[in-house]
């Protein structure tokens, strides 16, 4: 299997797995990401987001005011440079990262239910190496990107 198909199924999962907007139409997969960023290595500098998810600084600057304005996540003065902030998402940010945690979880293993348990047994034998595969994509540097905060 090449790595094209191995993408293209990926994405299809992926966005198969969307939440639905329902009350939350200002949840874009872009701040979802950013969320889900934040919560896993957060508290973090923009730059240090801008750098992670390998977007430009602006751009980050202007996700995470969108963030703030709809009261997903904290600033807080950074210790280490008063002039800067890090961020982290707030009780709000976390309740709703859980409620799309589960909303996808809930849509993931009805799917999976579907299929035949032959098929959901292959699935469940190809998991170790998706895992190696996930840590090892973790582990490589993001690719450097002119305003995406890297040096």
């Amino acid at each position: 299997m090449g790595g094209a198909t191995v993408i293209l199924l990926l994405n299809g999962i992926g966005m198969g797995l969307r939440p639905a907007t329902g009350p939350r139409p200002d949840l874009a997969p872009s701040r979802l990401a950013a969320l889900v960023e934040l919560a896993a290595h957060g508290p973090l500098r923009i730059g240090e987001l801008a750098a992670r998810m390998n977007i430009t600084l602006s751009t980050t600057s202007r996700m995470v005011d969108l963030l703030d304005g709809s009261g997903w996540i904290t600033r807080r003065p950074d210790p280490a440079d008063q002039r800067a902030s890090l961020i982290s998402p707030n009780a709000a940010g976390r309740a709703l990262l859980d409620a799309v945690r589960r909303e996808t979880a809930g849509v993931l293993a009805e799917e999976l239910g579907r299929l035949a348990p032959g098929r959901r047994r292959q699935l469940h034998d190809a998991l170790p190496a998706l895992e190696e595969l996930t840590e090892a994509l973790r582990r490589r540097p993001a690719p450097r990107r002119p305003g995406n905060g890297r040096p």
